[in-house]
């Protein structure tokens, strides 16, 4: 329930430690306090208390505004070294002027990148059981895509998206685990054929990437699934693990008995709704569980797409096939990227696979293109997006 705490959820069991905190709210000037029929105070969902974007993201815009220049000089600095390989008859980058047709594909394509992307979080949390309408999920679309993109290895994304699904309504721990699933679903989408496409694709066989990088980047999928599965099936570890840091904290007196106390208390009731959630998603209809997957996979094959669709309106020849695995590939090698966004990698390996499809003069077009299509425009949109949901009061409610 939103309007109150959920006291059906099992109390922290370690001694002097409270079932509930009483929460002082402002009514009319007053600070007060509402116990509920067993004299248990109950706390009431307040929208105003809910954290600001920048104390979610870690308090510190000038950190932000950091990852975002970042980001713009790293995303910047491979296409101008394209720029600088280019031959002298290359001097002037050259737009050809595309076809109406070639444009309404481009648009219909971004129109399915969109849709899909809100369609897979909202499915999920169909799946959970979670009731929240559908058109809410297009402004966090654009977001993610904003946050994702100028923090390292896209952590400001989920971040972001918890945020704005409680601002809804949604409990945190239910939107804690309805991030979780969706970026699960669609790593192990990534991360089960990616490694066996980079040692099977005669084209890749004499580079780098499958000769030195492929037991590193097995290493990275396996640790990186693996600490997915292991919060979903040993959540416990966490739970006690977390706590032992806020005790921690506490002896170097770095938080309050009261504080460590209110702590405790969410840290187990979020964690135990969280795990529930991934057992709701299990036992969820098999229509909804499909709908996630399918969402997802519809969502990759239109971020795969982009370059296929670029090469066709350029007037060279596709083979759609290679196109989505090698963008799979590169999908794959960017979820280690340490840079925000994968900013300069993603151009890099872009580049790498794409140097001998196209001609020298259309590379550092199809590499602008692209990352302009798939991230910055979805990013420009994202401006103007969260101002306007910052500005607006949450709605309490899905």
């Amino acid at each position: 329930m939103i309007g109150s705490l959920d006291i059906s959820t099992p109390a922290i069991t370690r001694p002097g430690y409270l079932l509930a905190v009483p929460l002082k709210s402002p009514v009319g000037g007053a600070m007060v306090r509402r116990p509920n029929e067993s004299g248990i105070f109950l706390r009431p969902f307040v929208t105003s208390n809910l954290p600001s974007v920048a104390s979610l993201l870690g308090g510190r815009p000038l950190k932000m505004i950091t990852f975002a220049v970042l980001f713009l000089a790293l995303s910047a600095s491979v296409p101008y070294l394209i720029w600088q390989e280019l031959s002298a008859q290359a001097v002037v980058l050259q737009v050809p002027q595309l076809s109406i047709n070639a444009m309404l594909a481009i648009l219909g394509l971004l129109m399915l990148y969109y849709l899909s992307d809100a369609l897979r979080l909202w499915s999920v949390l169909l799946a959970l059981g979670v009731s929240i309408k559908a058109r809410r999920m297009i402004p966090l679309v654009f977001i993610n895509l904003l946050f994702s993109n100028i923090s390292p290895m896209a952590t400001g994304g989920g971040l972001i998206q918890i945020w704005y699904m409680k601002r809804h309504g949604v409990h945190l721990g239910e939107a804690t685990a309805a991030t979780t699933l969706r970026t699960v679903i669609a790593s192990l989408l990534i991360f089960l054929p990616a490694p066996l496409l980079l040692v099977t694709m005669n084209r890749l066989q004499d580079t780098p990437l499958a000769q030195q990088w492929v037991p590193w980047f097995v290493l990275f999928a396996t640790v990186y699934v693996g600490f997915f599965f292991c919060l979903i099936w040993r959540l416990r570890w966490f739970i006690g693990a977390l706590g032992s840091l806020l005790d921690q904290l506490y002896r170097l007196s770095l938080i309050s008995h009261k504080r460590l106390t209110r702590w405790q208390f969410k840290l187990r009731k979020e964690m135990l709704r969280f795990g529930r959630s991934f057992r709701a998603f299990l036992t969820a209809p098999p229509s909804h569980i499909a709908l996630a997957l399918l969402s997802t996979a519809l969502f990759l094959l239109s971020l795969f797409s982009f370059p296929a669709l670029l090469l066709w309106a350029l007037g060279y020849e596709v083979n759609f096939t290679l196109v989505i695995a090698l963008m799979l590939i590169n999908t794959f090698i960017m979820y280690f990227a340490p840079t925000p966004g994968a900013a300069g990698v993603a151009e890099g390996i872009f580049t790498l696979f794409f140097a001998t499809m196209v001609e020298q003069q259309d590379l550092l077009l199809m590499v602008l293109a692209w990352r302009f299509l798939t991230v910055h425009l979805g990013m420009l949109i994202g401006v103007p997006v969260t101002i306007a949901v910052l500005l607006k009061r949450g709605t309490g409610h899905a």
